[in-house]
């Protein structure tokens, strides 16, 4: 099967999840500058991090799907598994805003954005397994260490925030996951470079 449906519906089901954060924004009460820090300022933050983690996961995920030459049953339900992931966002994400920030949102946040990386690489793994072990995807992939390095930083944001008593544990979880955003945010050049590769002769 061609991959063309594969990334349309995706790329429509990332659109409305940043459509509905968006709606989950309070418009101030009053009209000055003041009126929007004190009652949106929280919610404009934790929708830009989540925004921003959207936009790295169409960014991967459109990326990646240059080097997919088809999809079979399993990349399909993969592919879905990840969507349900990420459409949890605007749920977490408005938790966290409405909150303030209080642990257990943030932990359950945590656990979304654990549950979507996770959920990329068994995508990954998937595909990779369906065009075999020396796909074009899986030379880009090589050892994934920013993949790696990023589950590991949002299960440290999930045990800080679990068991540092006090703010302190909130903050150094939110820290981890800025982390990730700040390692993922440009863009990677693996695939890029398969990608542009001359085709070989046959």
């Amino acid at each position: 099967m061609k991959t063309s449906r594969v990334e349309a519906f995706s790329d429509g089901v990332l659109a409305i999840v940043i459509t509905i954060m968006v709606l989950e924004l309070r418009v101030p009460e009053g009209h000055e500058l003041s009126d929007l820090l004190g009652m949106t300022g929280t919610g404009l933050l934790t929708y830009l991090l989540s925004f921003v983690y959207i936009g790295i996961y169409w960014n991967s995920h459109h990326h990646m799907f240059h080097l997919v030459e088809r999809v079979n049953g399993g990349v399909l339900w993969a592919n879905l598994a990840l969507l349900f992931c990420l459409s949890l966002f605007p749920f977490t994400t408005a938790w966290v805003d409405e909150s303030g920030f209080a642990r257990t949102p943030v932990v359950l946040y945590g656990v979304n954005l654990l549950a979507s990386a996770l959920a990329y690489v068994v995508l990954q793994n998937v595909i990779i397994r369906h065009q075999g072990p020396d796909s074009a995807l899986r030379q880009a992939v090589g050892r994934d260490r920013k993949g790696k390095a990023s589950l590991v930083l949002d299960v440290a944001g999930i045990l800080s925030a679990l068991l540092i008593p006090g703010p302190a544990g909130v903050w150094l979880a939110l820290g981890c996951f800025v982390a990730v955003v700040v390692m993922w945010v440009v863009p990677d050049p693996r695939i890029d470079r398969i990608a542009r590769r001359p085709a070989e002769p046959a």
